[in-house]
């Protein structure tokens, strides 16, 4: 018996390699694919760092308030006084690099009469205006303004007595 064996069929020249061709176009997509994906995913990261920058930035300013309002009696009850400026940095912890920074402006801006609900002539109410400006890495900014009242005594030389124990210290 003598072996079979398979006639020969001669392809064109033409569709000789066309596998290796359609692989290596396919091969070709797949990496222009995976090079946008890591673009974008590199995009959305520094995306992602602004946002923290920017809260940062935030937090940066509303410590500027919190700052200003300890400061607040430093402030000149002088209508169109110059404002009273407050600036500081805020560390980053363990690193000590100090990116974080605030600076703030307390302007007076008047007095109120006549608060409802108290003795008339007896309190006067002063209005404060405080304006923070936070900044931290990659230029990120943010602006905050408060407005602040306190309730002074009118005349600012009479005392007002506590009513009961109040919230102070036992013995105060």
């Amino acid at each position: 018996m003598t072996p079979r064996t398979r006639p020969f069929i001669a392809l064109p020249r033409h569709r000789r390699g066309a596998a290796l061709v359609i692989g290596l176009v396919l091969l070709t997509i797949l990496t222009l694919l995976a090079a946008g994906g890591i673009g974008t995913a590199a995009t959305e990261l520094v995306l992602a760092g602004n946002e923290q920058y920017r809260r940062s930035a935030s937090m940066a300013a509303s410590a500027g308030i919190e700052q200003a309002l300890a400061a607040l009696a430093t402030v000149p009850t002088v209508p169109g006084a110059a404002p009273t400026i407050v600036s500081g940095v805020l560390d980053r912890g363990a690193t000590g690099v100090t990116v974080d920074h605030y600076d703030t402006a307390t302007r007076y801006v008047g007095d109120e009469q006549g608060l409802p609900g108290s003795s008339i002539g007896r309190f006067v109410g002063l209005h404060y205006e405080i304006d923070s400006r936070g900044s931290s890495a990659r230029d990120a900014h943010e602006q905050q303004v408060q407005g602040v009242m306190v309730i002074a005594v009118a005349g600012g030389a009479a005392r007002v007595g506590r009513v009961g124990g109040g919230l102070g210290e036992a013995g105060e």
